[in-house]
């Protein structure tokens, strides 16, 4: 299907744009190449739908940008969880961390593929099922969600720096590794792009030292092969934790696309680079993470600092820990964008210019610095409740967003009204969506299963935890058949263009 101008609604409306592109009054605002990017050191764009000509990128480039992002020292945590706390030996292990991937990966590679068509961040998109004041509370809860990867990034990045340079103790180390990604995130979208490129080519490096050293030590593979435990209830709590791992990404994924040109970045290879990318970045670590929970039965930071030695132990972790850096950006840029569209919400003509931008990106960090100094301590109990408690709210609406653009609107949304006063098509808030989220979210509670509250049916169930199911299922289903009807009923009207958004001071 051929991909229409980025920034058009159904009538072809031109999107809001800040002052200075092309289309606005010249001499103010953004200045941007004819085909090219912006040219400015640091991002000035926020929020605002980018249009054609200050498009750049390639489909390619995606792979690297969420390869990177995902081979970090809290994936190779996350694989540690199943013979650790879901006591999985080797094999179904690795079969549930495979499946939850394969299949999480999928979901969140088709909100990959949204960015090059509407030109928009997803939180933004989001108004388009849920009405500007309706989307606000998912908003909200993916602003505290990048605030629990935030910190649960800092708390092993500073873990393996206190390890290799102890001189500097782990809450130094939290705080050197926040300022850093504080840098990237303010420069902005195309550094972070530069960084997954250079980082992808480390990290593979670094997994491969790992894990040739890993299986060199006498008595690892012989104790993970020998490992055999299984429980119904363990493989299926794995695989939804691979679900989530890939899922948690939606709600930003076509941020790092929405730079790219509508007419060479079809779906489907933006689709493939990221579901690749990202797939393969968590498996082939989580991997590493279930060996080296079985082998040392502790956590793979100590693990890997036991089996690679002094020297080359110092040098991966603190390699390890730079990556973290590349993460966390992601984590501090997505929150910015969450911010500034919830303000924007109630100010629908106002876009910060760059010093607030950089105060936005600060805010988040100061909440998930705070995080990760008050739980260093206790870090796998709570990441594990963290993860479950994102599984319950973020799966549902995936769900409800996926069914809205691929089945019922099929990608045709009105990009003005994202930013017009009172929603404008969409209105405020889209009752009918609000509400099978929240029927969706309540029928999840019999079937959660954390460490503070376990629900009756995952009691009858052995302690099996499928929520997941109920929250994918459930919404997707209910969402397609009343809106459906509704679109039936009441065809999308058309749009006028909405007046530019107001840049502040660049």
């Amino acid at each position: 299907m051929k991909h229409p101008a980025s920034g058009t609604g159904p009538s072809g409306a031109e999107a809001p744009r800040p002052a200075g592109t092309p289309g606005n009054p010249p001499g103010t605002g953004t200045r941007a190449a004819p085909g090219g990017p912006d040219h400015h050191l640091v991002e000035v764009r926020t929020i605002d739908a980018v249009p054609e000509d200050a498009r750049h990128g390639r489909p390619r480039d995606l792979f690297a940008v969420w390869f990177a992002a995902n081979i970090s020292p809290l994936t190779i945590v996350s694989g540690t969880i199943a013979p650790l706390v879901f006591g999985l030996g080797l094999w179904p292990a690795i079969a549930a961390v495979t499946l939850g991937n394969l299949l999480g990966g999928f979901l969140m590679a088709l909100h990959a593929a949204q960015g090059p068509r509407l030109g928009v961040p997803q939180m933004i998109q989001s108004r388009g099922q849920f009405g500007s004041h309706g989307s606000l509370l998912v908003t909200l809860v993916v602003v505290f969600m990048y605030a629990g990867w935030f910190a649960s990034n800092l708390v092993i990045a500073g873990q393996a720096l206190n390890r290799s340079v102890p001189a500097v103790d782990t809450s130094g180390w939290l705080v050197l590794c926040a300022l850093a990604g504080l840098v990237v995130a303010v420069v902005g979208y195309d550094l972070i792009h530069r960084v997954g490129r250079w980082a992808t080519v480390v990290t593979l490096a670094l997994l491969a030292l790992c894990a040739v050293r890993v299986f060199m030590t006498p008595g690892v593979l012989e104790r993970a092969a020998n490992a055999t435990g299984f429980t119904l209830a363990g493989f299926v709590g794995m695989t939804a934790i691979g679900i989530l791992l890939q899922i948690t990404y939606a709600p930003y994924v076509s941020d790092y696309t929405r730079y790219m040109p509508a007419h060479a970045a079809s779906r489907r290879s933006t689709l493939w680079f990221t579901y690749w990318g990202s797939v393969l970045g968590s498996v082939l670590p989580m991997f590493l993470g279930i060996v080296m929970g079985i082998a040392v039965a502790d956590d793979a930071i100590a693990g890997l600092d036991t089996v690679l030695g002094g020297a080359l132990s110092a040098v991966v972790l603190c390699s390890f820990a730079v990556i973290v850096v590349h993460v966390n950006s992601m984590n501090l840029y997505g929150t910015s964008l969450c911010l500034v569209t919830a303000a924007q919400t109630f100010r629908h003509r106002w876009l910060p210019g760059r010093p607030a931008r950089a105060a936005l990106i600060a805010a988040p960090l100061a909440l998930g610095l705070t995080l990760a100094l008050a739980f260093q301590d206790t870090f796998l109990a709570a990441y594990t409740d963290f993860l479950a408690i994102l599984q319950y709210v973020l799966i549902p609406w995936t769900a409800i967003n996926l069914v809205d653009y691929y089945l019922i609107r099929r990608g045709h949304y009105d990009v003005p009204s994202f930013f017009a006063p009172g929603g404008g098509v969409y209105g405020r808030v889209n009752g009918p969506a609000v509400l099978v989220y929240a029927v969706s979210f309540a029928l999840e509670v019999p079937f959660m299963h954390t460490t503070a509250y376990t629900g009756p049916v995952a009691v009858a169930l052995g302690g099996i935890d499928l929520s997941w199911a109920v929250g994918l299922l459930v919404p997707g289903v209910t969402y397609w058949l009343v809106a459906r009807r509704r679109t039936a009923a009441a065809p999308v009207p058309t749009a006028a263009p909405a007046a530019p958004l107001p840049q502040e001071g660049s």
